[in-house]
């Protein structure tokens, strides 16, 4: 029997109802991902194999109903990456008064960094070098604010800066737009000041009002792209 009556949100109720094994048989990564764009109308209920079986019968009933339920997610502007073209949860936008989001990086390099200096570098598995001021530094990982790429290249330019090489990038910290996601969700992601415009994944470890912080970066997103 449906719980239309629950005030739990929909996308709740439909992870409580899935079989829960990330198979990637419907072709998302995670449970998590299919109910999300089941509640978009994107997926089908059949794309789940085991939802088709007769011992989640009741299940695939229940999910069914919740679907038909009215303004189960109400219309809300999309955010898509414009290089690889898929939908992001929210845009990350800078912390009040910040020019850019707050980013953990994890440098590969023996050299000294303290908080001030300028950094240039390549985040892994970006093609785009950036440039980035040290906010500070704790035990080997710095957390920066972008101020390039473009008008930092000029090799004649008196600029100075710290060329550390290949970093990965561990976190972000901002303002989330869009839709609001739950502590330990993974999420996906369009960084405010990204130039690519390249949709991010990654784990909401902590969350005041819409400031966020998000660890676990990856660039891979395992969802297919928007089409149309």
């Amino acid at each position: 029997m449906s719980n239309s009556s629950n005030n739990t949100d929909p996308r709740s109720r439909l992870l409580k109802l899935l079989p829960g094994f990330n198979c990637g048989v419907c072709g998302y990564a995670r449970c998590e991902e299919f109910a999300h764009f089941l509640l978009k109308n994107k997926v089908e209920v059949e794309s789940c194999r085991f939802l088709l079986q007769e011992i989640f019968n009741e299940n695939r009933n229940e999910i069914r109903e919740i679907l038909k339920e009215e303004d189960v997610i109400p219309e809300e502007e999309k955010f898509v990456g414009v290089l690889d073209g898929y939908e992001a949860d929210f845009i990350l936008h800078p912390l009040p008064g910040e020019r850019s989001c707050r980013e953990v990086l994890y440098p590969f390099t023996h050299k000294e960094l303290k908080a001030g200096d300028v950094v240039r570098y390549r985040p892994l598995a970006c093609p785009i070098t950036h440039f980035a001021k040290i906010l500070s530094e704790d035990n080997g990982l710095i957390t920066v604010h972008m101020i390039g790429p473009c008008h930092r290249i000029d090799p004649e330019s008196d600029f100075e800066f710290l060329d550390i090489g290949i970093c990965m990038v561990g976190g972000f910290e901002g303002i989330i737009e869009g839709n609001m996601p739950r502590i330990g969700e993974t999420v996906r992601f369009l960084p405010g000041h990204c130039m690519m415009q390249k949709v991010h994944s990654g784990v909401l470890v902590q969350l005041e009002g819409k400031r966020a912080i998000i660890e676990g970066i990856d660039l891979k997103v395992w969802a297919p792209p928007i089409k149309g």
